[in-house]
Protein backbone atom coordinates (compact mmCIF):
# COMPACT_ATOMS: atom_id res chain seq x y z
CA UNK A 1 0.00 0.00 0.00
CA UNK A 2 1.09 3.56 -0.63
CA UNK A 3 1.81 5.62 2.43
CA UNK A 4 -0.64 8.41 3.22
CA UNK A 5 2.23 10.46 4.65
CA UNK A 6 3.46 13.15 2.27
CA UNK A 7 6.68 14.95 3.05
CA UNK A 8 6.48 18.68 3.86
CA UNK A 9 8.69 19.70 0.88
CA UNK A 10 6.36 17.85 -1.47
CA UNK A 11 3.33 19.54 0.12
CA UNK A 12 4.94 22.92 -0.35
CA UNK A 13 5.67 22.10 -3.99
CA UNK A 14 2.03 21.08 -4.62
CA UNK A 15 0.74 24.25 -2.95
CA UNK A 16 3.08 26.43 -4.99
CA UNK A 17 2.06 24.73 -8.22
CA UNK A 18 -1.63 25.22 -7.44
CA UNK A 19 -1.31 28.95 -6.78
CA UNK A 20 -2.71 31.18 -9.57
CA UNK A 21 0.33 33.43 -9.19
CA UNK A 22 2.65 30.80 -10.64
CA UNK A 23 0.79 30.81 -14.00
CA UNK A 24 2.96 32.70 -16.43
CA UNK A 25 1.60 35.81 -18.20
CA UNK A 26 1.96 33.99 -21.52
CA UNK A 27 -0.14 31.06 -20.26
CA UNK A 28 -2.78 33.45 -18.92
CA UNK A 29 -2.94 35.21 -22.28
CA UNK A 30 -3.25 31.92 -24.17
CA UNK A 31 -6.02 30.72 -21.83
CA UNK A 32 -7.87 34.02 -22.14
CA UNK A 33 -7.56 33.96 -25.93
CA UNK A 34 -8.83 30.37 -26.11
CA UNK A 35 -11.77 31.15 -23.82
CA UNK A 36 -12.71 34.19 -25.90
CA UNK A 37 -12.50 32.12 -29.07
CA UNK A 38 -14.83 29.47 -27.65
CA UNK A 39 -17.26 32.16 -26.49
CA UNK A 40 -17.18 33.72 -29.97
CA UNK A 41 -17.85 30.34 -31.58
CA UNK A 42 -20.77 29.69 -29.23
CA UNK A 43 -22.23 33.14 -29.90
CA UNK A 44 -21.83 32.58 -33.65
CA UNK A 45 -23.54 29.20 -33.48
CA UNK A 46 -26.43 30.72 -31.55
CA UNK A 47 -27.00 33.12 -34.46
CA UNK A 48 -27.56 30.24 -36.87
CA UNK A 49 -31.09 29.62 -38.14
CA UNK A 50 -32.93 26.97 -36.11
CA UNK A 51 -36.61 26.10 -36.41
CA UNK A 52 -38.64 27.05 -33.30
CA UNK A 53 -36.04 29.67 -32.36
CA UNK A 54 -35.83 33.39 -33.16
CA UNK A 55 -34.74 33.84 -36.76
CA UNK A 56 -31.34 35.51 -37.25
CA UNK A 57 -31.86 39.19 -37.95
CA UNK A 58 -30.27 40.90 -40.93
CA UNK A 59 -29.90 44.28 -42.59
CA UNK A 60 -28.72 44.79 -46.17
CA UNK A 61 -28.92 46.95 -49.26
CA UNK A 62 -31.77 45.81 -51.48
CA UNK A 63 -33.57 46.57 -54.70
CA UNK A 64 -37.12 47.62 -53.83
CA UNK A 65 -39.48 48.77 -56.59
CA UNK A 66 -36.52 49.68 -58.79
CA UNK A 67 -34.78 51.72 -56.08
CA UNK A 68 -31.81 50.99 -53.82
CA UNK A 69 -32.90 50.84 -50.19
CA UNK A 70 -31.60 49.40 -46.93
CA UNK A 71 -33.93 46.62 -45.85
CA UNK A 72 -34.02 44.83 -42.51
CA UNK A 73 -35.71 41.69 -41.26
CA UNK A 74 -37.21 43.84 -38.50
CA UNK A 75 -39.13 45.77 -41.18
CA UNK A 76 -41.37 42.72 -41.45
CA UNK A 77 -42.19 42.23 -37.75
CA UNK A 78 -45.89 41.51 -37.36
CA UNK A 79 -46.00 39.69 -40.70
CA UNK A 80 -44.89 36.35 -42.07
CA UNK A 81 -41.64 36.69 -43.99
CA UNK A 82 -40.70 34.24 -46.74
CA UNK A 83 -36.97 34.37 -47.49
CA UNK A 84 -36.12 32.86 -50.87
CA UNK A 85 -32.36 32.35 -51.25
CA UNK A 86 -31.13 31.74 -54.78
CA UNK A 87 -27.62 31.14 -56.20
CA UNK A 88 -27.11 34.07 -58.58
CA UNK A 89 -28.59 36.64 -60.92
CA UNK A 90 -28.58 35.91 -64.66
CA UNK A 91 -28.95 32.16 -64.21
CA UNK A 92 -31.56 29.63 -65.28
CA UNK A 93 -33.80 28.18 -62.56
CA UNK A 94 -33.60 31.37 -60.47
CA UNK A 95 -35.76 33.63 -62.68
CA UNK A 96 -38.49 30.99 -62.89
CA UNK A 97 -38.69 30.89 -59.09
CA UNK A 98 -38.52 34.62 -58.43
CA UNK A 99 -41.11 35.39 -61.07
CA UNK A 100 -43.40 32.64 -59.78
CA UNK A 101 -43.31 34.20 -56.29
CA UNK A 102 -43.55 37.73 -57.67
CA UNK A 103 -46.58 36.97 -59.83
CA UNK A 104 -48.46 35.55 -56.83
CA UNK A 105 -47.28 37.96 -54.17
CA UNK A 106 -50.85 39.19 -53.55
CA UNK A 107 -51.80 35.68 -52.42
CA UNK A 108 -49.06 35.90 -49.82
CA UNK A 109 -50.18 39.35 -48.72
CA UNK A 110 -53.70 38.03 -48.19
CA UNK A 111 -52.09 35.74 -45.59
CA UNK A 112 -50.21 38.67 -44.00
CA UNK A 113 -46.97 37.48 -45.61
CA UNK A 114 -44.22 39.17 -47.60
CA UNK A 115 -41.60 37.58 -49.84
CA UNK A 116 -37.99 38.61 -50.47
CA UNK A 117 -35.39 37.12 -52.79
CA UNK A 118 -31.79 36.95 -51.52
CA UNK A 119 -28.52 36.27 -53.32
CA UNK A 120 -24.86 37.19 -52.90
CA UNK A 121 -25.04 39.57 -55.88
CA UNK A 122 -24.80 43.33 -55.39
CA UNK A 123 -27.77 45.64 -55.90
CA UNK A 124 -26.42 46.85 -59.26
CA UNK A 125 -26.55 43.29 -60.56
CA UNK A 126 -30.10 42.97 -59.24
CA UNK A 127 -31.07 46.17 -61.05
CA UNK A 128 -29.42 45.10 -64.30
CA UNK A 129 -31.28 41.78 -64.18
CA UNK A 130 -34.64 43.52 -63.77
CA UNK A 131 -33.83 45.60 -66.85
CA UNK A 132 -33.67 42.45 -68.98
CA UNK A 133 -37.05 41.31 -70.40
CA UNK A 134 -38.50 38.01 -69.22
CA UNK A 135 -38.35 36.54 -72.70
CA UNK A 136 -34.59 37.03 -72.65
CA UNK A 137 -34.04 35.37 -69.27
CA UNK A 138 -34.40 38.52 -67.18
CA UNK A 139 -36.91 39.47 -64.51
CA UNK A 140 -38.41 42.62 -65.95
CA UNK A 141 -40.53 44.46 -63.40
CA UNK A 142 -40.68 42.41 -60.20
CA UNK A 143 -43.01 42.75 -57.23
CA UNK A 144 -40.72 41.49 -54.46
CA UNK A 145 -37.52 43.02 -53.03
CA UNK A 146 -34.16 41.54 -54.00
CA UNK A 147 -31.73 41.59 -51.08
CA UNK A 148 -27.97 41.86 -51.61
CA UNK A 149 -26.07 39.49 -49.32
CA UNK A 150 -22.75 40.59 -50.76
CA UNK A 151 -20.93 39.97 -47.45
CA UNK A 152 -22.49 36.50 -47.29
CA UNK A 153 -23.47 37.00 -43.64
CA UNK A 154 -27.14 36.19 -44.18
CA UNK A 155 -26.41 33.07 -46.22
CA UNK A 156 -23.97 31.92 -43.55
CA UNK A 157 -26.39 32.46 -40.68
CA UNK A 158 -29.13 30.60 -42.54
CA UNK A 159 -26.82 27.65 -43.34
CA UNK A 160 -27.15 27.90 -47.12
CA UNK A 161 -23.75 29.24 -48.18
CA UNK A 162 -21.54 27.01 -50.32
CA UNK A 163 -18.11 28.34 -49.23
CA UNK A 164 -16.17 26.79 -52.11
CA UNK A 165 -18.41 28.45 -54.70
CA UNK A 166 -19.41 31.60 -52.82
CA UNK A 167 -23.06 30.96 -53.69
CA UNK A 168 -26.20 30.19 -51.72
CA UNK A 169 -28.21 27.00 -52.00
CA UNK A 170 -31.93 27.31 -52.70
CA UNK A 171 -33.02 27.87 -49.12
CA UNK A 172 -36.59 28.81 -48.29
CA UNK A 173 -37.40 30.03 -44.79
CA UNK A 174 -40.71 31.11 -43.29
CA UNK A 175 -40.57 33.41 -40.27
CA UNK A 176 -43.78 34.04 -38.33
CA UNK A 177 -45.07 37.46 -37.17
CA UNK A 178 -43.30 37.02 -33.80
CA UNK A 179 -39.92 36.54 -35.49
CA UNK A 180 -39.73 32.78 -34.92
CA UNK A 181 -38.39 30.54 -37.67
CA UNK A 182 -41.13 28.04 -38.52
CA UNK A 183 -40.12 26.46 -41.85
CA UNK A 184 -36.64 25.73 -43.26
CA UNK A 185 -36.26 23.95 -46.61
CA UNK A 186 -33.07 23.73 -48.65
CA UNK A 187 -32.93 22.49 -52.24
CA UNK A 188 -29.90 21.57 -54.29
CA UNK A 189 -29.03 24.02 -57.06
CA UNK A 190 -30.82 22.33 -60.01
CA UNK A 191 -34.20 21.99 -58.23
CA UNK A 192 -36.75 24.80 -58.15
CA UNK A 193 -39.27 25.38 -55.36
CA UNK A 194 -43.06 25.41 -55.22
CA UNK A 195 -45.13 28.52 -54.60
CA UNK A 196 -48.18 26.35 -53.88
CA UNK A 197 -46.33 24.46 -51.15
CA UNK A 198 -45.09 27.67 -49.57
CA UNK A 199 -48.62 29.08 -49.43
CA UNK A 200 -49.84 25.77 -48.02
CA UNK A 201 -47.40 25.73 -45.11
CA UNK A 202 -48.22 29.32 -44.19
CA UNK A 203 -51.91 28.37 -44.12
CA UNK A 204 -50.98 25.41 -41.91
CA UNK A 205 -48.98 27.55 -39.49
CA UNK A 206 -51.84 30.03 -39.20
CA UNK A 207 -54.34 27.23 -38.57
CA UNK A 208 -52.31 25.44 -35.91
CA UNK A 209 -51.49 28.69 -34.12
CA UNK A 210 -55.13 29.76 -34.06
CA UNK A 211 -56.84 26.43 -33.34
CA UNK A 212 -54.25 24.27 -31.59
CA UNK A 213 -54.87 21.28 -33.85
CA UNK A 214 -52.17 19.79 -36.07
CA UNK A 215 -52.13 19.38 -39.85
CA UNK A 216 -51.59 15.90 -41.34
CA UNK A 217 -49.75 15.03 -44.54
CA UNK A 218 -50.99 16.81 -47.65
CA UNK A 219 -53.31 19.01 -45.60
CA UNK A 220 -54.82 21.98 -47.41
CA UNK A 221 -57.08 24.75 -46.15
CA UNK A 222 -60.47 23.34 -45.17
CA UNK A 223 -59.12 19.80 -44.77
CA UNK A 224 -59.38 17.62 -41.68
CA UNK A 225 -56.96 18.24 -38.83
CA UNK A 226 -55.92 16.22 -35.78
CA UNK A 227 -56.50 16.93 -32.10
CA UNK A 228 -53.02 16.32 -30.61
CA UNK A 229 -53.98 13.88 -27.87
CA UNK A 230 -54.54 10.09 -27.80
CA UNK A 231 -58.35 10.16 -27.62
CA UNK A 232 -58.96 13.23 -29.75
CA UNK A 233 -56.75 11.95 -32.56
CA UNK A 234 -58.99 8.88 -32.98
CA UNK A 235 -61.65 11.14 -34.46
CA UNK A 236 -59.32 11.81 -37.39
CA UNK A 237 -57.86 8.31 -37.71
CA UNK A 238 -61.29 6.69 -37.48
CA UNK A 239 -62.58 8.70 -40.43
CA UNK A 240 -59.72 7.81 -42.78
Amino acid sequence: MFSRVISRPLVNTIRATARPSVISPMARKAFSSTSSRFLSINAFEQKRATVQHPAPEWKAQSLVDGEFKELSSTDFKGKFLVMVFYPADFTFVCPTELLAFSDRVEEFRELNAEVVGISVDNVHSHLAWTNVPRKQGGLGAINIPLVSDIKKDISTNYNVLIPEEGLALRGLFVIDPKGTLRIANIHDLPIGRSVDETLRVIEAIKFTDEHGEVCPANWTKGGKTIKPNPKGSLEYFGSN
